[in-house]
């Protein structure tokens, strides 16, 4: 897929899922990196900066995604030519994907571990990580039930229920705020991540937080699974993310939205779960506390904080 179908996919959500939306990214990158046909090495790198822009401009808060790019770009400068930049940016795409779905499957292992047979699980969204900890505990011969929520505006749960029928896990589908209403029939809390600041904090689909509220009161189990490139390594340094927010129509028809002049109406993609309200997060290093966050930033992404540009989040 060329570069600007791909960023425009991501735009408007036809790619969803931070995981997926940072493999897209790489893959945009690799194939946009052999379509050049310049030789020169200053005109080769200043493309592919000029690209991963683009596509980092299309979703503001998913860190994933200028995480992937600032990974498969960030050995450029060591490139003597622009078949060796080409090259570099190629291996590195690739080794991306290749860790990312390997985190998957680690992630879903680790993740089995902390449902129960009986368990039933909540989960909400449509997270690629969350569902494969679910997945595998059904593979291991656990008997399970899931809460799969609605997802407004997108409905992404439509796309969880999918994968759970055809894996014949049983699952009940339920409106967002009906969460409270089956939250102590629930044992386990289970959701994706798109980012986690170095606070602990998880950002995800706007409706988590109250549901880890929820769980909080109900001393309900809260987990997220998140891939460690979800880690957000320039909240270190007192940057903040930012939340995304989305056109009025997603909610309400313009036809619809045009007979109240005086309505607003307010479309955030996200919102953040404080550290408070987090038993644990599941990454491929291990289930970790949310005050390990800077640890997984430091030690095994190994980034050191003077040199965290804009390249990265």
């Amino acid at each position: 897929m060329p570069l600007i179908r791909t960023a425009d996919a991501i735009r408007t959500m036809q790619i969803r899922g931070a995981g997926r939306i940072a493999r897209a990214a790489a893959a945009a990158l690799r194939d946009h990196a052999a379509s050049i046909e310049s030789s020169d090495r200053v005109s080769f790198i200043k493309e592919m900066t000029q690209a991963g822009d683009i596509l980092r401009s299309t979703r503001p808060t998913a860190v994933s995604l200028p995480n992937a790019i600032h990974i498969v770009l960030r050995d450029l400068k060591n490139a003597t030519s622009a078949d060796d930049a080409r090259g570099i940016i190629t291996k590195n795409a690739d080794a991306f994907i290749r860790a990312s779905e390997e985190a998957i499957q680690t992630i879903a292992g680790i993740g089995a571990r902390q449902i129960g047979d009986g368990d039933t699980i909540l989960t909400h969204c449509n997270s690629e990580a969350a569902l494969a900890c679910i997945i595998e505990a059904k593979r291991q011969g656990k008997e399970i039930v899931v809460f799969a929520t609605e997802v407004r505006p997108w409905n992404q749960g439509l796309l969880t229920i999918e994968v759970l029928n055809r894996h014949e896990i049983e699952t009940h589908y339920i409106v967002d705020s009906a969460v409270r209403a089956f939250i102590n029939d629930i044992d386990i809390v289970i959701a994706g991540a798109d980012a986690v600041c170095s606070d602990g904090s998880v950002i995800n689909k706007i409706g988590t937080s109250q549901i880890a509220l929820s769980a909080h009161e109900a001393r309900t189990k809260m987990v997220f699974a998140a891939e460690t490139y979800k880690f957000a390594p320039r909240t270190l340094a007192g940057y903040t993310i930012p939340i995304e927010e989305r056109p009025g129509f997603e909610v309400l028809s313009d036809e619809i939205a045009r007979k109240y002049p005086f309505v607003r109406v307010r479309n955030p993609v996200f919102d953040i779960t404080p550290a408070a309200y987090i038993d644990g997060i599941i990454t491929e290093t291990g289930l970790i506390p949310p005050s390990y966050a800077p640890s997984v930033i430091s030690d095994h992404l190994g980034w050191d904080l003077s040199l965290i540009g804009d390249g990265a989040f």
